[in-house]
């Protein structure tokens, strides 16, 4: 096992600039204190005087001098100060309840490359790229001195060497087990703070061969920089085509989608469609606000008391704090979309399907036969949802080159869905991808994302990060795990000149023992687990089961075409 990362003490609350030792990550450019005029001791006593008579006035005049010259750049580091301050933005609502003490999230992503790390490409690539985008040269601020202030993104300078790491490990290791490596580096990485003195991100390099790649970087990221499909979208704005470097890479196409209500509802035929179209589009809405009622009042229900059923997959009090582990395997994308084709869903009903069909045999026997003798044994997943159009990478792009914001939606747009999965055992292994899609179709059919981002900020403004910060951690303590899928290239990417292998994001920090990530690139799946150590002792045998299901699956697929 490699030794643990080194790294300051995570601060919630970055410390005054103007006080703060001298940093090369600090807020802006050397302060005035730091480039200190040095004080020249020029003896202008009369030659008579005593000889300790003039150095004891040349110390206190030298004295005298040092303190008004500390004065001069405290004022000057203070008005520096206030002046980026006031044009400081705001943190989000969301961005705030990340900070929080129970929900102190992280996003990590293992990035498989096909070469080794060529540091000064690497080096020259981020510092014309990432460190341009305003959360990723931006530290987080708040005044202690006032209860009302809120958290504010104040600009700073980047040092690259505080955010590329280049841990020092066993050789005999890595040249013996590097794929044990790797996921012991994430494991105890999920173990150490951040310093909040800094922008909150790191790329750790682990530039040696695996069984997937040549060389191996971990970036971690806090949550509060941004939601999971912003930051992805960010790293894919930061590649290019392998086939060709002088283009952003192709992603799959999106159905139409449009933000807010009408992306769920029923667009309202002309009057010439008749009386049957206007009543069917009629009955849709009221379907519609029923759903979103129901949901609604489950989901508040949930945040307050509605707990599910204990099994061996929820977990312990405590487990935001506990260690993580981060274990991926690799599925075939041609399977999910067989299946896909076969069965004529979409792709994430196959992949949450393919979830449910090994639930239940991770639950011990008597959990199982409980489950058969009682249909309302209650166990849910707490799924993120983006509830607005994926950034365009293009948009990206040009935020990281002007390094201000534009019509790209930038932060943590995510609302959650709390979405109820069967334990069965079927004899055939379609029939949990026909469960699957009609859960999927139902929470479609309901405004639940919506309502869960919009409410929670309104609570804060209303009651404080506090209360919304409890409200949000009960919804996922009482959940049993989370849930999520991701698209990436449909292309293979270079990333400053380093063909991307693989890509396996995850995330710690939230009140679940497990959590299941899915992602495309190329034609792969990886799926991603996030367990607690303690809990899953085994968690390849997990990724295991979903490769078999998969199988399974696809067999049967093929089968019924």
């Amino acid at each position: 096992m490699p030794p643990p990362v080194h790294a300051p003490m995570d601060h919630l609350s970055t410390a005054h600039p103007a006080s703060s030792s001298a940093s090369s990550s600090t807020h802006s450019t050397t302060t005035p204190s730091s480039l200190r005029k040095r004080v020249l001791s020029i003896d202008t006593s009369p030659r008579g005087a005593p000889r300790g008579s003039r150095e004891r006035e040349s110390k206190a005049q030298q004295e005298s001098a040092m303190a008004e010259a500390d004065q001069a750049a405290a004022a000057a580091a203070e008005t520096e100060w206030e002046r980026d301050v006031e044009a400081a933005v705001p943190m989000s609502p969301a961005g705030r309840l990340f900070r929080e003490t129970h929900f102190n999230c992280y996003i990590v992503a293992v990035i498989g490359l096909g070469s080794s790390v060529d540091v000064a490409a690497a080096r020259a690539g981020l510092e014309a790229t990432l460190v341009r985008h305003p959360r990723f040269c931006s530290v987080q601020v708040s005044n202690e001195a006032s209860k009302r202030a809120k958290p504010k993104w104040v600009r700073t300078t980047v040092n690259l060497d505080n955010h590329l790491i280049f841990p020092e490990l066993d050789p005999t290791a890595t040249s013996a087990n590097p794929d044990q490596v790797v996921e012991d580096y994430m494991s105890t990485l999920s173990t150490q703070p951040m310093d909040h003195s800094r922008p909150l991100w790191e790329f750790h390099v682990l530039d040696f061969p695996t069984a997937e790649a040549a060389a191996t970087v971990a970036v971690r990221m806090h949550h509060s920089l941004g939601d999971g499909v912003s930051l992805l979208s960010l790293l894919i704005a930061c590649t290019r085509s392998a086939a060709d470097p002088a283009r952003l890479p192709a992603l799959p196409p999106a159905p139409p989608r449009h933000d807010g209500p009408a992306a769920y509802a029923r667009r309202r035929p002309p009057l010439s469609a008749g009386l049957l179209a206007l009543a069917a589009w009629a009955w849709s809405c009221l379907v519609l606000a029923w759903h979103t009622v129901v949901d609604v009042v489950c989901f508040v229900a949930t945040s307050l008391f509605l707990r599910d059923a204990r099994t061996p997959l929820m977990g312990a009090e405590g487990v935001e704090f506990r260690r993580k582990r981060f274990v991926n395997c690799t599925l075939s994308l041609d399977d999910v979309k067989h299946v896909k084709n076969a069965m004529k869903y979409c792709e994430r009903c196959v992949s949450w399907s393919n979830f449910c069909s090994i639930v239940a045999l991770l639950l011990p026997q008597d959990h199982r036969e409980k489950r058969t003798r009682r249909k309302n044994i209650r166990m849910r997943s707490a799924l993120l949802v983006n509830i607005r159009k994926t950034p365009g990478l293009h948009a990206l792009a040009e935020m990281m080159n002007s390094s201000k914001n534009n019509a790209a939606r930038w932060g943590n747009l995510i609302g959650y869905i709390v979405l109820p999965f069967r334990i069965a055992m079927y004899d055939d292994p379609l029939e949990y991808i026909r469960q699957g899609k009609r859960t999927v179709d139902r929470k479609k059919n309901s405004l639940e994302a919506i309502f869960t981002y919009w409410s929670g900020n309104l609570i804060v403004k209303l009651f404080g990060i506090k209360t919304a910060a409890a409200l949000c951690y009960g919804m996922i303590a009482n959940t049993t795990l989370s849930f999520s899928s991701m698209v990436g290239p449909a292309e293979k990417v270079e990333f400053y000149g380093h063909p991307i292998e693989y890509i396996a994001p995850s995330v710690y920090g939230h009140p679940h023992a497990l959590t299941i990530h899915y992602q495309s690139y190329m034609n792969i799946i990886k799926l991603v687990l996030a367990v607690d150590d303690a809990q899953f002792p085994d968690a390849h045998q997990l990724l295991n089961d979903f490769a078999e299901s998969l199988k399974l699956i696809r067999q049967a697929a093929s089968t019924k075409s």
